[in-house]
């Protein structure tokens, strides 16, 4: 079902799947019996590397010492490409592989749902299958993911994201696919391996938590029964951000967290996101910034654009991110809650605008300087008119948009495109 087919009167609308879990401090130490019971034999691990950590190690090791064979593909890259995807696939087929495990953030999950489609479809272009469940087959490989961020929720959603480079380089492409079949077998959430996350990237992650909590709240899907867990993962993320960014070793600032990014998950899964998102998703297509970083410059221009749709919902975002909001109308508590993103943003170091950008600006990146020919075609962002307008269309095209909660069209994005690209934050409040 498409979402415009989800958005017309008398919706019948779809709740989707979630894996097992396993959460909590040591879950990552269930993996290799987990795996075990699962009838895992020869399994191909997909990550990023983690670099400057040991957990791909520690975990590969594990799963040996369990008497699996492991088959390792390290080069998984922010915002995965679809080449990850494929080049992941003919490592699987090459190897005779029965499984998967992914280790790191949303690139390796997302990456590792691609590769299992592609897999289960005899190794056809992960491209193929963008949209909403346009898999033919069911049955793909069983997969564990292991988070290594409390960010993206790919651990326990139906939505994968790839970037597609076989376009024009000109228009580049980033697309989600929602698909049943790539939900994962078992996702294992432990905030022990969250403690070597940089500092900017755990903010990042944090501002990409609080677009999964946010937007199925104000979705104009209005799914019931995402909203409690939307409000509950705003709270979580409100009163557990700062002491995760400042003092990464705090267990229970990264278990809240931890818990924060996956309740949100669960309510954009069926509850629906918006341009926050559609916004990311195309600078990233263009200039290979973060997905989190993204998210969090959006986020507060988002929410003053759609706010003038429901004070009310935005009220109650108030309220859960800790504002007295007795005595308050709707429209004071609803620019009390814009406030507290935008605090929130910078208390954490998150840069404001996108022209504020830099290859030096954060740690996760490369902007340009990596190793294939995606990342030298990567432009810089200069926020003129023609980086508007492109970032502009994507967006419009972009499968998370007809969620939005107010109507979207080049002359209503466009300007909130710009500044996210140009604006100061404090004109927001004023």
């Amino acid at each position: 079902m498409q979402v415009d087919e989800l958005l017309k009167p008398f919706p019948i609308k779809e709740f989707h799947p979630f894996p097992r879990a396993l959460m909590g401090p040591g879950a990552h130490e269930m993996i290799g019996p987990e795996a075990l019971k699962m009838g895992f034999k020869k399994t191909l691990v997909m990550t990023s590397g983690l670099r400057g950590t040991d957990i791909v190690h520690k975990i590969v090791e594990s799963m040996k010492y369990h008497g699996l064979e492991v088959v390792v593909y390290d080069k998984v890259e922010s915002n995965p490409k679809d080449y990850n995807v494929m080049d992941a696939v003919a490592l699987y087929q090459d190897n005779k592989c029965d499984s998967f495990v992914s280790i790191g953030g949303g690139s390796s999950h997302d990456a590792c749902k691609g590769a299992r489609v592609s897999v289960a479809h005899d190794g056809r272009s992960v491209n193929e299958f963008e949209g909403f469940n346009m898999s033919e087959n069911p049955n793909n490989p069983p997969h564990i993911a292991v988070s290594t961020t409390a960010g993206t929720g790919s651990e326990t959603s139906w939505a994968y994201v790839i970037t597609d480079t076989t376009t024009d380089p000109e228009q580049p492409h980033k697309y989600v696919a929602f698909d049943d079949a790539s939900v994962t077998s078992l996702a294992i959430d432990d905030p022990v391996l969250y403690f070597d996350c940089p500092v900017d990237y755990t903010a990042q992650c944090g501002f990409d938590v609080l677009a999964h909590a946010s937007e199925p709240y104000v979705s104009r899907l209005n799914f019931q029964p995402s909203l409690g867990n939307a409000l509950h993962a705003i709270r979580l993320t409100a009163e557990n951000l700062r002491a995760a960014v400042w003092n990464g070793q705090d267990l229970a600032g990264r278990e809240g967290m931890m818990y924060a990014q996956y309740i949100a998950a669960q309510a954009f899964n069926s509850g629906g996101l918006g341009i926050i998102h559609s916004i990311s998703h195309a600078v990233s297509a263009f200039y290979d910034t973060h997905h989190g970083l993204n998210n969090a410059i959006a986020l507060p221009r988002v929410w003053a654009f759609n706010m003038a749709a429901n004070y009310k919902r935005f009220a109650d975002i108030a309220d859960v991110m800790g504002i007295d909001t007795h005595g308050m109308t709707d429209v004071q508590a609803a620019d009390a809650a814009l406030a507290a993103s935008i605090r929130l943003l910078r208390d954490v170091g998150i840069p404001e605008r996108f022209v504020d950008v830099t290859a030096d600006s954060y740690s996760k990146n490369r902007l340009g300087q990596g190793p294939t020919e995606y990342y030298t075609k990567a432009k810089t962002i200069k926020g003129d008119k023609a980086d508007v307008a492109r970032i502009t269309n994507h967006v419009l095209g972009d499968a998370c948009t007809p969620g939005n909660l107010r109507e979207c069209t080049f002359e209503t994005v466009s300007p909130v495109v710009d500044h996210c690209m140009n604006g100061d934050l404090d004109d927001l409040l004023s």
